[in-house]
Protein backbone atom coordinates (compact mmCIF):
# COMPACT_ATOMS: atom_id res chain seq x y z
CA UNK A 1 0.00 0.00 0.00
CA UNK A 2 2.85 2.23 0.60
CA UNK A 3 4.25 2.01 -2.84
CA UNK A 4 0.65 2.56 -4.38
CA UNK A 5 0.69 5.40 -2.47
CA UNK A 6 3.83 7.24 -3.86
CA UNK A 7 3.24 6.29 -6.90
CA UNK A 8 -0.12 8.05 -6.52
CA UNK A 9 1.73 11.02 -4.99
CA UNK A 10 3.96 10.79 -8.24
CA UNK A 11 1.40 10.56 -11.02
CA UNK A 12 -0.60 13.34 -8.94
CA UNK A 13 2.43 15.37 -9.37
CA UNK A 14 3.09 14.95 -12.76
CA UNK A 15 -0.66 15.87 -13.76
CA UNK A 16 -0.46 19.01 -12.16
CA UNK A 17 3.08 19.72 -13.67
CA UNK A 18 1.49 19.31 -17.19
CA UNK A 19 -1.64 21.42 -15.94
CA UNK A 20 0.81 23.95 -15.20
CA UNK A 21 2.71 23.42 -18.70
CA UNK A 22 -0.62 23.31 -20.68
CA UNK A 23 -2.13 26.27 -19.51
CA UNK A 24 1.42 27.93 -19.61
CA UNK A 25 2.18 26.92 -23.56
CA UNK A 26 -1.29 26.78 -24.75
CA UNK A 27 -3.39 28.68 -22.64
CA UNK A 28 -5.78 26.16 -22.88
CA UNK A 29 -6.79 23.46 -19.77
CA UNK A 30 -4.68 20.51 -19.15
CA UNK A 31 -5.53 16.87 -17.96
CA UNK A 32 -6.96 17.52 -14.47
CA UNK A 33 -9.33 19.75 -15.57
CA UNK A 34 -10.73 18.65 -18.63
CA UNK A 35 -11.03 14.87 -16.26
CA UNK A 36 -12.76 17.04 -13.71
CA UNK A 37 -15.11 19.24 -16.28
CA UNK A 38 -16.21 15.55 -17.69
CA UNK A 39 -17.53 14.83 -14.81
CA UNK A 40 -20.89 16.66 -15.72
CA UNK A 41 -19.56 18.16 -19.20
CA UNK A 42 -20.14 16.01 -22.74
CA UNK A 43 -16.95 14.04 -22.40
CA UNK A 44 -14.39 14.08 -25.57
CA UNK A 45 -13.97 10.41 -27.26
CA UNK A 46 -11.81 8.68 -24.82
CA UNK A 47 -11.46 5.56 -23.17
CA UNK A 48 -14.06 5.97 -20.30
CA UNK A 49 -15.95 2.70 -20.72
CA UNK A 50 -12.54 1.15 -21.56
CA UNK A 51 -11.67 2.22 -18.22
CA UNK A 52 -14.07 0.76 -16.73
CA UNK A 53 -13.97 -2.31 -18.48
CA UNK A 54 -10.87 -2.50 -17.14
CA UNK A 55 -11.88 -1.44 -13.23
CA UNK A 56 -14.19 -4.69 -13.97
CA UNK A 57 -11.65 -7.19 -13.58
CA UNK A 58 -11.80 -7.04 -9.52
CA UNK A 59 -15.44 -7.44 -9.71
CA UNK A 60 -17.59 -10.44 -9.58
CA UNK A 61 -19.85 -11.30 -12.64
CA UNK A 62 -22.73 -9.79 -10.77
CA UNK A 63 -21.21 -6.28 -9.90
CA UNK A 64 -20.12 -6.48 -13.60
CA UNK A 65 -23.45 -6.30 -14.77
CA UNK A 66 -24.87 -3.89 -12.17
CA UNK A 67 -21.80 -1.39 -12.85
CA UNK A 68 -22.27 -1.44 -16.71
CA UNK A 69 -26.22 -1.15 -16.05
CA UNK A 70 -25.43 1.69 -14.03
CA UNK A 71 -23.02 3.60 -16.22
CA UNK A 72 -25.64 3.00 -19.26
CA UNK A 73 -28.56 4.36 -17.16
CA UNK A 74 -26.38 6.99 -15.82
CA UNK A 75 -25.44 8.15 -19.39
CA UNK A 76 -29.32 7.95 -20.55
CA UNK A 77 -30.23 10.37 -17.97
CA UNK A 78 -27.70 12.51 -19.11
CA UNK A 79 -28.19 12.59 -23.02
CA UNK A 80 -32.32 13.09 -21.86
CA UNK A 81 -31.04 16.08 -19.96
CA UNK A 82 -28.90 17.92 -22.23
CA UNK A 83 -31.55 17.00 -25.00
CA UNK A 84 -34.20 18.84 -22.98
CA UNK A 85 -32.33 22.05 -22.25
CA UNK A 86 -31.20 21.76 -26.27
CA UNK A 87 -27.64 21.42 -25.56
CA UNK A 88 -26.08 20.70 -28.57
CA UNK A 89 -24.03 17.68 -28.24
CA UNK A 90 -21.12 16.25 -30.76
CA UNK A 91 -22.03 12.78 -32.15
CA UNK A 92 -18.84 10.86 -30.61
CA UNK A 93 -19.46 12.71 -27.24
CA UNK A 94 -22.91 11.16 -25.82
CA UNK A 95 -21.52 8.63 -24.00
CA UNK A 96 -18.63 8.36 -20.88
CA UNK A 97 -20.26 9.82 -17.90
CA UNK A 98 -21.81 7.27 -16.83
CA UNK A 99 -18.60 5.33 -16.69
CA UNK A 100 -16.96 7.89 -14.79
CA UNK A 101 -19.46 7.87 -12.07
CA UNK A 102 -19.55 4.82 -11.56
CA UNK A 103 -15.11 4.17 -11.26
CA UNK A 104 -15.66 7.29 -9.14
CA UNK A 105 -18.46 5.41 -7.54
CA UNK A 106 -16.74 2.19 -6.62
CA UNK A 107 -13.59 4.41 -5.21
CA UNK A 108 -16.33 5.78 -2.48
CA UNK A 109 -17.50 1.69 -1.94
CA UNK A 110 -13.94 0.74 -1.32
CA UNK A 111 -13.21 3.68 1.29
CA UNK A 112 -16.42 3.50 2.88
CA UNK A 113 -17.75 -0.12 2.73
CA UNK A 114 -14.53 -2.50 2.17
CA UNK A 115 -12.16 -3.51 4.40
CA UNK A 116 -8.16 -5.17 4.35
CA UNK A 117 -7.04 -6.56 0.90
CA UNK A 118 -11.08 -5.81 -0.53
CA UNK A 119 -10.33 -2.73 -0.29
CA UNK A 120 -6.74 -2.14 -1.67
CA UNK A 121 -7.93 -4.71 -4.37
CA UNK A 122 -10.98 -2.88 -5.42
CA UNK A 123 -8.71 0.58 -5.36
CA UNK A 124 -6.33 -0.80 -7.55
CA UNK A 125 -8.74 -2.01 -10.27
CA UNK A 126 -10.41 1.75 -9.89
CA UNK A 127 -6.82 2.91 -10.04
CA UNK A 128 -5.98 1.27 -13.09
CA UNK A 129 -9.25 2.13 -15.04
CA UNK A 130 -9.01 6.23 -13.86
CA UNK A 131 -5.14 5.91 -15.03
CA UNK A 132 -5.99 4.27 -18.83
CA UNK A 133 -8.48 7.42 -19.06
CA UNK A 134 -5.77 9.57 -17.36
CA UNK A 135 -2.99 8.61 -19.68
CA UNK A 136 -5.08 9.75 -22.83
CA UNK A 137 -5.60 13.20 -21.45
CA UNK A 138 -1.95 13.13 -20.33
CA UNK A 139 -0.90 12.67 -23.70
CA UNK A 140 -3.22 15.13 -25.30
CA UNK A 141 -1.11 17.49 -23.09
CA UNK A 142 2.15 16.29 -24.30
CA UNK A 143 0.94 16.84 -28.14
CA UNK A 144 0.04 20.27 -27.33
CA UNK A 145 3.21 21.06 -25.45
CA UNK A 146 5.41 19.51 -28.57
CA UNK A 147 3.48 21.59 -30.91
CA UNK A 148 3.75 25.07 -28.94
CA UNK A 149 7.40 24.58 -27.44
CA UNK A 150 9.05 23.05 -31.24
CA UNK A 151 8.06 25.60 -33.40
CA UNK A 152 11.00 24.03 -35.89
CA UNK A 153 10.74 20.28 -37.45
CA UNK A 154 13.17 17.44 -38.26
CA UNK A 155 11.34 15.89 -41.08
CA UNK A 156 13.91 16.48 -43.92
CA UNK A 157 16.16 14.49 -42.41
CA UNK A 158 14.16 11.88 -41.02
CA UNK A 159 12.91 11.66 -45.21
CA UNK A 160 16.92 11.62 -46.02
CA UNK A 161 16.97 9.00 -44.06
CA UNK A 162 14.40 7.28 -45.29
CA UNK A 163 15.86 6.78 -48.56
CA UNK A 164 17.52 3.85 -47.15
CA UNK A 165 14.18 2.23 -46.95
CA UNK A 166 13.32 2.93 -50.14
CA UNK A 167 10.50 5.63 -49.10
CA UNK A 168 8.16 3.35 -47.67
CA UNK A 169 5.65 5.62 -46.76
CA UNK A 170 5.39 6.64 -50.91
CA UNK A 171 5.58 3.59 -51.82
CA UNK A 172 2.25 2.44 -48.82
CA UNK A 173 0.41 5.65 -49.71
CA UNK A 174 0.03 4.83 -53.69
CA UNK A 175 -0.87 1.28 -52.92
CA UNK A 176 -3.30 2.43 -50.36
CA UNK A 177 -4.73 5.07 -52.64
CA UNK A 178 -4.80 2.38 -55.30
CA UNK A 179 -6.46 -0.46 -53.47
CA UNK A 180 -9.81 1.33 -53.37
CA UNK A 181 -11.84 2.64 -50.45
CA UNK A 182 -12.93 -0.75 -48.37
CA UNK A 183 -9.09 -1.17 -47.38
CA UNK A 184 -8.86 2.14 -46.60
CA UNK A 185 -11.92 2.47 -44.27
CA UNK A 186 -10.48 -0.95 -42.67
CA UNK A 187 -6.89 0.61 -41.65
CA UNK A 188 -8.87 3.88 -40.52
CA UNK A 189 -10.73 1.57 -38.01
CA UNK A 190 -7.73 -0.76 -37.15
CA UNK A 191 -5.57 2.67 -36.43
CA UNK A 192 -8.47 4.36 -34.50
CA UNK A 193 -9.54 1.65 -32.32
CA UNK A 194 -6.02 0.76 -31.19
CA UNK A 195 -7.01 1.30 -27.42
CA UNK A 196 -10.20 -1.13 -28.16
CA UNK A 197 -7.38 -3.97 -29.03
CA UNK A 198 -5.68 -3.23 -26.07
CA UNK A 199 -8.48 -3.68 -23.99
CA UNK A 200 -9.41 -6.46 -25.17
CA UNK A 201 -5.78 -8.37 -24.67
CA UNK A 202 -5.26 -6.60 -20.98
CA UNK A 203 -8.97 -8.07 -20.28
CA UNK A 204 -7.98 -11.64 -21.06
CA UNK A 205 -4.46 -11.17 -18.86
CA UNK A 206 -6.49 -9.66 -16.50
CA UNK A 207 -9.59 -12.05 -16.39
CA UNK A 208 -8.71 -14.36 -12.98
CA UNK A 209 -7.89 -10.91 -10.98
CA UNK A 210 -11.43 -11.28 -9.52
CA UNK A 211 -10.83 -14.77 -8.24
CA UNK A 212 -6.97 -15.09 -7.82
CA UNK A 213 -7.82 -11.81 -5.24
CA UNK A 214 -4.36 -10.69 -7.05
CA UNK A 215 -2.82 -8.80 -10.27
CA UNK A 216 -0.78 -10.64 -12.28
CA UNK A 217 3.20 -9.41 -11.61
CA UNK A 218 3.25 -7.92 -15.49
CA UNK A 219 0.45 -7.28 -17.86
CA UNK A 220 -0.31 -5.25 -20.92
CA UNK A 221 -1.54 -1.83 -19.37
CA UNK A 222 1.67 -1.43 -17.73
CA UNK A 223 3.62 -1.35 -21.01
CA UNK A 224 0.84 0.58 -22.55
CA UNK A 225 1.36 3.49 -19.72
CA UNK A 226 4.77 3.49 -19.80
CA UNK A 227 5.09 3.54 -23.58
CA UNK A 228 2.47 7.00 -23.19
CA UNK A 229 4.59 8.81 -20.58
CA UNK A 230 8.29 7.88 -22.27
CA UNK A 231 7.34 8.34 -26.07
CA UNK A 232 6.35 11.89 -26.14
CA UNK A 233 9.74 12.97 -24.07
CA UNK A 234 11.06 11.91 -27.21
CA UNK A 235 9.21 13.80 -29.50
CA UNK A 236 10.43 16.94 -27.66
CA UNK A 237 14.55 15.81 -28.54
CA UNK A 238 13.14 15.26 -31.93
CA UNK A 239 10.20 16.58 -33.31
CA UNK A 240 8.56 15.22 -36.36
CA UNK A 241 5.55 15.98 -38.10
CA UNK A 242 5.09 13.00 -40.78
CA UNK A 243 5.17 12.87 -44.91
CA UNK A 244 1.22 13.77 -44.76
CA UNK A 245 2.01 16.93 -43.47
CA UNK A 246 5.98 18.02 -43.67
CA UNK A 247 5.14 16.75 -47.79
CA UNK A 248 1.51 16.74 -48.54
CA UNK A 249 -1.55 18.71 -47.96
CA UNK A 250 -2.19 17.58 -44.23
CA UNK A 251 -4.98 15.50 -43.05
CA UNK A 252 -7.46 18.48 -44.09
CA UNK A 253 -7.13 18.82 -47.51
CA UNK A 254 -5.28 21.69 -49.25
CA UNK A 255 -5.18 24.00 -46.14
CA UNK A 256 -1.54 22.05 -44.45
CA UNK A 257 0.31 22.47 -47.77
CA UNK A 258 1.32 26.23 -46.41
CA UNK A 259 3.55 24.86 -43.84
CA UNK A 260 4.70 21.53 -46.03
CA UNK A 261 8.42 22.27 -47.37
CA UNK A 262 6.76 20.59 -50.67
CA UNK A 263 3.94 19.21 -52.11
CA UNK A 264 5.00 15.90 -53.07
CA UNK A 265 3.54 12.50 -50.66
CA UNK A 266 3.00 10.40 -52.36
CA UNK A 267 3.85 10.49 -55.83
CA UNK A 268 7.18 11.96 -55.54
CA UNK A 269 10.07 11.21 -52.95
CA UNK A 270 11.70 14.06 -51.40
CA UNK A 271 14.88 15.33 -52.52
CA UNK A 272 17.97 14.38 -49.40
CA UNK A 273 20.29 17.52 -50.42
CA UNK A 274 20.88 19.57 -47.37
CA UNK A 275 18.64 18.67 -45.13
CA UNK A 276 17.77 21.68 -42.19
CA UNK A 277 15.14 22.13 -39.66
CA UNK A 278 12.26 24.23 -41.13
CA UNK A 279 9.24 25.64 -39.35
CA UNK A 280 5.66 24.68 -38.68
CA UNK A 281 2.76 25.79 -37.41
CA UNK A 282 2.17 25.32 -33.73
CA UNK A 283 -1.19 23.13 -33.43
CA UNK A 284 -0.23 19.88 -35.49
CA UNK A 285 2.30 17.14 -32.68
CA UNK A 286 5.62 16.53 -33.60
CA UNK A 287 4.73 12.65 -33.11
CA UNK A 288 6.42 10.77 -35.48
CA UNK A 289 9.77 9.30 -34.00
CA UNK A 290 9.41 6.91 -32.43
CA UNK A 291 5.89 6.26 -34.10
CA UNK A 292 3.50 5.36 -31.17
CA UNK A 293 1.38 3.23 -32.80
CA UNK A 294 3.78 0.79 -33.81
CA UNK A 295 5.19 0.37 -30.27
CA UNK A 296 1.71 0.13 -28.71
CA UNK A 297 0.86 -2.52 -31.87
CA UNK A 298 4.18 -4.23 -31.15
CA UNK A 299 3.25 -4.43 -27.26
CA UNK A 300 -0.41 -6.10 -28.34
CA UNK A 301 1.55 -7.95 -30.44
CA UNK A 302 3.95 -9.30 -27.67
CA UNK A 303 1.00 -9.64 -25.28
CA UNK A 304 -1.14 -11.96 -27.31
CA UNK A 305 0.97 -14.61 -27.84
CA UNK A 306 0.04 -15.98 -24.54
CA UNK A 307 -3.55 -16.15 -25.62
CA UNK A 308 -6.22 -18.48 -27.18
CA UNK A 309 -5.66 -19.03 -31.10
CA UNK A 310 -8.09 -16.34 -32.03
CA UNK A 311 -6.26 -13.49 -29.42
CA UNK A 312 -3.37 -14.88 -31.47
CA UNK A 313 -4.50 -14.03 -35.00
CA UNK A 314 -6.14 -10.86 -33.89
CA UNK A 315 -2.90 -9.71 -32.36
CA UNK A 316 -0.91 -10.01 -35.55
CA UNK A 317 -3.74 -8.97 -37.99
CA UNK A 318 -3.74 -5.65 -35.84
CA UNK A 319 -0.11 -5.36 -35.77
CA UNK A 320 0.55 -5.72 -39.60
CA UNK A 321 -2.81 -3.33 -40.04
CA UNK A 322 -1.37 -0.79 -37.81
CA UNK A 323 2.04 -1.08 -39.43
CA UNK A 324 0.24 -0.21 -43.06
CA UNK A 325 -1.71 2.44 -41.69
CA UNK A 326 1.21 4.63 -40.49
CA UNK A 327 2.62 4.18 -43.75
CA UNK A 328 -0.09 4.04 -45.94
CA UNK A 329 -2.17 7.34 -44.39
CA UNK A 330 1.47 9.49 -44.37
CA UNK A 331 1.69 9.59 -40.60
CA UNK A 332 5.12 7.91 -40.11
CA UNK A 333 8.41 7.45 -42.36
CA UNK A 334 9.76 3.75 -42.31
CA UNK A 335 12.51 4.68 -39.95
CA UNK A 336 10.05 5.92 -37.46
CA UNK A 337 8.43 1.93 -37.21
CA UNK A 338 11.93 0.65 -36.79
CA UNK A 339 12.51 2.77 -34.07
CA UNK A 340 8.82 2.19 -32.49
CA UNK A 341 9.72 -1.16 -32.73
CA UNK A 342 13.24 -1.24 -30.80
CA UNK A 343 11.47 1.03 -28.28
CA UNK A 344 8.59 -1.08 -27.12
CA UNK A 345 10.47 -3.75 -26.89
CA UNK A 346 12.93 -1.65 -24.44
CA UNK A 347 10.49 -0.50 -22.36
CA UNK A 348 8.57 -3.97 -22.39
CA UNK A 349 12.24 -5.71 -21.15
CA UNK A 350 12.55 -2.93 -18.47
CA UNK A 351 9.44 -3.83 -17.04
CA UNK A 352 9.92 -7.07 -16.74
CA UNK A 353 13.51 -6.61 -15.78
CA UNK A 354 12.39 -4.42 -12.66
CA UNK A 355 9.70 -7.48 -11.25
CA UNK A 356 12.66 -9.66 -11.73
CA UNK A 357 14.69 -7.63 -9.94
CA UNK A 358 18.22 -6.73 -11.97
CA UNK A 359 18.32 -9.43 -13.46
CA UNK A 360 21.45 -9.83 -15.32
CA UNK A 361 20.34 -10.59 -18.38
CA UNK A 362 17.72 -7.91 -18.53
CA UNK A 363 20.04 -5.54 -17.20
CA UNK A 364 22.01 -6.50 -21.05
CA UNK A 365 19.14 -6.34 -22.47
CA UNK A 366 17.78 -2.73 -21.85
CA UNK A 367 21.07 -1.30 -21.82
CA UNK A 368 21.14 -3.27 -25.79
CA UNK A 369 17.94 -1.78 -26.95
CA UNK A 370 18.95 1.84 -25.32
CA UNK A 371 21.72 1.80 -27.44
CA UNK A 372 20.26 0.43 -30.26
CA UNK A 373 17.45 2.99 -30.37
CA UNK A 374 19.91 5.90 -29.08
CA UNK A 375 21.95 5.29 -32.08
CA UNK A 376 18.73 5.45 -34.62
CA UNK A 377 18.04 8.93 -33.44
CA UNK A 378 21.82 9.95 -33.54
CA UNK A 379 22.12 8.71 -37.44
CA UNK A 380 18.79 9.49 -38.18
CA UNK A 381 20.24 13.59 -37.69
CA UNK A 382 23.83 13.51 -38.49
CA UNK A 383 23.91 11.01 -41.10
CA UNK A 384 20.90 11.34 -43.24
CA UNK A 385 22.31 12.12 -46.51
CA UNK A 386 25.36 9.29 -46.16
CA UNK A 387 22.21 6.85 -45.27
CA UNK A 388 20.43 8.22 -48.52
CA UNK A 389 23.34 8.05 -50.70
CA UNK A 390 24.24 4.64 -49.98
CA UNK A 391 20.53 2.61 -49.38
CA UNK A 392 21.99 -1.20 -50.21
CA UNK A 393 23.90 -0.55 -46.48
CA UNK A 394 22.51 2.09 -44.68
CA UNK A 395 18.59 -0.05 -45.11
CA UNK A 396 20.20 -3.70 -44.07
CA UNK A 397 21.89 -1.86 -41.01
CA UNK A 398 19.00 -0.56 -39.70
CA UNK A 399 17.08 -3.86 -40.35
CA UNK A 400 19.67 -5.69 -38.77
CA UNK A 401 19.87 -3.29 -35.51
CA UNK A 402 16.08 -4.18 -34.83
CA UNK A 403 16.23 -7.41 -35.64
CA UNK A 404 19.30 -7.85 -33.09
CA UNK A 405 17.07 -6.12 -30.80
CA UNK A 406 14.07 -8.80 -31.28
CA UNK A 407 16.39 -11.36 -31.53
CA UNK A 408 17.49 -10.85 -27.72
CA UNK A 409 14.30 -10.15 -26.58
CA UNK A 410 12.97 -13.33 -27.72
CA UNK A 411 16.28 -15.15 -26.53
CA UNK A 412 16.41 -13.60 -22.69
CA UNK A 413 12.36 -13.91 -22.43
CA UNK A 414 12.44 -17.55 -23.44
CA UNK A 415 14.98 -18.24 -21.08
CA UNK A 416 12.94 -16.62 -17.91
CA UNK A 417 10.20 -18.31 -18.89
CA UNK A 418 11.81 -21.54 -19.54
CA UNK A 419 13.28 -20.85 -15.66
CA UNK A 420 10.28 -19.98 -14.21
CA UNK A 421 8.28 -22.90 -15.03
CA UNK A 422 5.97 -23.42 -11.63
CA UNK A 423 6.50 -26.70 -10.90
CA UNK A 424 2.88 -27.11 -9.68
CA UNK A 425 1.82 -26.67 -13.06
CA UNK A 426 -2.26 -28.68 -13.39
CA UNK A 427 -0.37 -30.46 -16.22
CA UNK A 428 2.95 -31.55 -14.88
CA UNK A 429 1.09 -32.73 -11.88
CA UNK A 430 -1.25 -34.69 -13.41
CA UNK A 431 1.72 -36.21 -14.90
CA UNK A 432 3.30 -37.00 -11.89
CA UNK A 433 0.50 -37.97 -10.38
CA UNK A 434 0.29 -40.62 -13.05
CA UNK A 435 3.91 -41.52 -13.02
CA UNK A 436 3.26 -42.23 -9.73
CA UNK A 437 0.18 -44.64 -9.68
CA UNK A 438 2.02 -46.56 -12.58
CA UNK A 439 5.46 -46.92 -10.31
CA UNK A 440 2.70 -48.28 -7.26
CA UNK A 441 0.86 -49.98 -9.43
CA UNK A 442 0.97 -54.36 -8.44
CA UNK A 443 2.32 -55.68 -11.68
CA UNK A 444 -0.12 -57.14 -14.18
CA UNK A 445 -0.32 -60.88 -14.08
CA UNK A 446 1.98 -62.71 -16.80
CA UNK A 447 -0.21 -64.74 -19.18
CA UNK A 448 0.95 -68.34 -19.58
CA UNK A 449 0.92 -69.59 -23.26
Amino acid sequence: MVLWAAAGAVALGFLVALEIAARHYGGEPGPLTNQVREVVFPPKPGPLYGGLILMMVVLTWRERFIAAGAAIGIDAVFILVRWAAGAETPRDQFFGNGALWVMLGCAVIALTRRTGGERALLLKGVGLGLLLVAGRKTGDTWLLITAKTRPTVLDPYVAAADHALGNPSWLAGRLLRASGPVPTHILDLVYAQLAVAAIVVAFHQLRNVAVERRFPRHHLVRTFLVIGLVGPAIYMLFPVVGPIFAYGPGTSGTGGVQWAVADLWPNTPPPFTSPHPVPYDGLTPRNCVPSLHTAWATAIFIHSRKGPRLLRHAGTFWLIATLSATLGFGYHYGVDLIAGVVFALTIEAALRTFDRGRDRSGLRLVAHGTVVFAALLVSYRWLPTDMARHPWVAGPLLVLAMLSVIHAYVRTTGRWESRDVPPGRPGRQRSLAKATSSANRPPAPTKLS
